[in-house]
């Protein structure tokens, strides 16, 4: 009892915030990843999603109180949804409670009522319900809850945008302010207009916590666009009231936008503002504001000197090792309180949003770093660094059991295929029970037999850049794979029982008409064939950090930017003289790959999609699924790796019929094997010996050892037992 009494009162060396808003589902993990290292240095840290925090508050019957008292104020000037949302009012402060309670799986039979739609007040988010069944399928009772507890959020989102804050949203915040906003003059005024509701609700939640927890230093996640808004507004309270405590900012945002700053009033609001990699420019600045440094040994930090932002980069201190960043601790977020919500049938997004996931690193950086759209000449990217199975297995177990949770959101650029392969055999051997998904891209080393090995640990779904389903583009972006190649991988997914999400991009540089008709053919046979489940379509983003950001002229297009911004500087306008009108496209690509993705117009005409003109494709109707039969035979070669991922069969031997039988014990029978003895007794052993729980052989010491028995090892390879066998789980890659 002492000793939590004293750690109440104990100052509190950094408080890490994510300001709002990000995500309901799950909290954004840079937080929870800092404060794993600090406790490797044994400092005393905090962390909050204040995003989630101020949802919370405001939806609930105190904070739509509070909504519609405001709102009540301007009735005259309502549109009549807003108006018919704000007569439910009683209607809504009535379920609001229940409603965020169910949403947080804790009242889980309310989808009974909600399912009936007589429960919840309905306003214009709800017109889309005629497309309910057919978006969805038959949907189970709470997952119907689910969708339509949803829309009841998202009307109340659209009051609170028109009457309240037009900056509002669910997971961004006044985004359109930090999006290319190469000045900072209107996000600067934004911050100096009078505190709104939000803003006030925000500080508020703010305040309590640097009251409960006394910190010397604030330090800002800023992951996205819409999360600085909250950041700096955050910051501009805390200078105003606590003038004592250190403020800085570090995350995605930053790390893309800021890289040039020279706009000098952000420090009005911060301090400090960290890039790239936190851990060791966040230990260097903790001993700088200790007195133990000088400030100019400060590592990859902005800092406002005499009037100027300067930039100080110690090179000389190297950033941590992977294996050295401790575990990430998701203690202090609440996790029993973010919410599962259901917002759109893209089966990827609704792994985003539907459920928990305790968010993980299996390598830092991007092994490949060739594509030329990415942003590869930065530390995020370009530095690769794995960490080795036992490393990740470890910080698994840890998560699981201080999280209760044991679903993982591997949030790599690309995971490394060996690594994965590791991972998913060390899962295997400790008997650890886990759910994961993750970002891929769609090698030839994903072969069947790795897919069936990853799915066997977990795995459940992959993405990746399918990026311009073109072989010309995909070699001019330098992404290493074929359109062909891509079918044959997500064939190999989908027939170990895991899902695929492409990334879809057009309007890259020089890319025809011809071509983005043609890419969505390839899109279309994709799904009808039936080894693609999920997709986006994104617009070309040309960054300043990217290969074609760097060097637009070598891609066939013209910066139209002559100098940088004093303020973010990434997404850059440019022309592309050779390239179709890009912007004609988005709304036909959209709608076409939403009726793909639940199974209908395969046989629609592609132009009908548009509204405009467009070519035939030129892409012949069968290419994909005759991509798909070129699969090359499995070549099997002594340096191969083989493994058991079955249970390993009883064995019943009848010496005196020569006859041995092997039964193997699948999850839902048994099947036996007949087999002469000698043979039926080799392959038991072979199958001990190569089961996971043992070391990785090579091919080469099953051949030896079957060939010193029998006769040529290809005669087994070529038979009906290694047939069985491999489909029971003996794999080989």
């Amino acid at each position: 009892m002492i000793t939590l009494i004293f750690y109440d009162i104990l100052e509190t060396k950094v408080l890490f915030i994510t300001p709002p808003f990000t995500q309901l589902n799950t909290p954004y993990p840079a937080t929870a990843y800092l404060k794993g290292y600090l406790n490797t240095l044994g400092y005393s840290s905090r962390q909050m999603d204040l995003g989630i925090e101020v949802i919370l508050r405001l939806f609930s019957k105190k904070g739509l109180t509070q909504v519609f008292q405001e709102v009540g104020e301007k009735t005259g000037e309502l549109s009549e949804n807003s108006a018919r949302i704000f007569r439910l009012r009683n209607r809504y402060l009535q379920t609001i409670d229940s409603v965020i309670s169910f949403l947080q799986d804790k009242n889980p039979t309310l989808a009974y009522r909600i399912s009936e739609e007589d429960y919840l007040p309905e306003a214009s988010r709800f017109e889309q319900l005629d497309d309910l069944e057919w978006a969805f399928g038959t949907m189970g009772i709470r997952d119907r809850g689910r969708y339509l507890a949803t829309l009841y959020l998202e009307d109340l989102s659209d009051l609170i945008k028109e009457a309240i804050d037009p900056k509002f949203g669910f997971s961004r915040y006044a985004e359109s302010l930090a999006l290319s906003a190469n000045s900072f003059d209107e996000l600067h005024e934004a911050l100096m207009e009078p505190s709104g509701m939000i803003d006030r609700m925000m500080c508020e939640i703010l305040e309590e916590k640097i009251r409960l927890w006394k910190p010397e230093s604030v330090a800002f996640s800023d992951p996205f666009p819409g999360n600085l808004y909250g950041a700096l507004k955050c910051g501009q309270y805390l200078k105003s009231n606590h003038p004592q405590i250190k403020l800085w900012m570090g995350g995605g945002y930053p790390n893309t936008e800021l890289r040039s700053l020279k706009e000098t009033r952000v420090f009005d609001f911060v301090d400090f503002i960290l890039l790239d990699d936190g851990e060791a420019p966040i230990r260097l600045l903790l001993e700088y504001l200790s007195g133990d440094r000088e400030l100019q040994e400060l590592k990859r930090t902005f800092v406002r000197m005499k009037g100027e932002v300067k930039f100080l980069n110690n090179s000389a201190v190297k950033d941590v090792p992977q294996r050295e960043t401790g575990t990430p601790d998701y203690s202090d977020l609440p996790l029993r309180e973010y919410l599962s919500v259901i917002e759109v049938a893209n089966p990827m997004h609704r792994l985003w949003s539907d459920g928990r996931w305790n968010k993980l690193t299996l390598a830092h950086g991007c092994y490949w770093g060739k594509c030329t759209f990415c942003d590869i000449s930065l530390d995020y990217i370009q530095r690769y660094e794995p960490i080795n199975a036992s490393i990740l297995c470890d910080r698994i177990e840890e998560i699981i059991a201080q999280t209760g949770n044991n679903g993982f959101h591997f949030v790599d650029e690309a995971a490394p295929p060996a690594l994965m392969r590791d991972l998913a055999i060390e899962i295997l051997r400790r008997g650890i029970s886990v759910v994961w998904w993750t970002n891929i891209r769609f090698e030839s080393s994903f072969t069947g037999d790795l897919c069936r090995l990853l799915h066997r640990s977990g795995c459940i779904a992959v993405s990746g850049g399918l990026e311009v389903a073109s072989d010309r583009l995909l070699a001019l972006i330098k992404k290493g794979v074929t359109v062909g190649q891509v079918a044959r991988v997500c064939n190999h997914f989908t027939q170990a029982g895991i899902m695929v999400h492409a990334y879809l991009m057009y309007g890259f540089p020089t890319q025809t008409a011809q071509e983005t008709i043609d890419s969505l053919e390839m899109v279309r046979q994709l799904f009808d064939t039936g080894v693609l489940q999920s997709g986006f379509w994104h617009r070309f983003a040309m960054t300043a950090h990217s290969p074609v950001g760097l060097d637009p002229q070598s891609f066939g297009v013209i910066s139209q930017i002559s100098e940088l911004g004093s303020f973010a500087n990434n997404e850059l306008p440019h022309l592309d003289p050779s390239g179709a009108d890009h912007g004609l496209y988005g709304e036909g690509l959209r709608k076409s790959l939403f009726n793909y993705m639940h199974g209908v117009g395969f046989d629609i005409p592609l132009k009908n999609w548009f509204d405009i003109k467009v070519p035939p494709t030129s892409i012949p109707k069968n290419y994909i699924s005759k991509e798909i039969q070129r699969e090359m035979p499995v070549q099997y070669k002594d340096q191969q790796r083989i493994l058991w991922i079955g249970e390993l069969p009883e064995i019943q031997i009848l010496e005196h019929e020569g006859i041995s039988e092997l039964i193997f014990s699948g999850k839902k029978e048994d099947f036996a094997m007949e087999l002469p003895l000698e043979l039926g007794i080799w392959l038991a052993e072979m199958l001990a010996e190569v089961n996971y729980l043992k070391p990785l052989q090579n091919l080469k010491s099953i051949r030896e050892d079957y060939e010193k028995k029998f006769e040529d090892f290809s005669e087994l390879v070529e038979s009906e037992v290694w047939d069985i066998l491999r489909e029971q789980g003996l794999l080989v890659f």
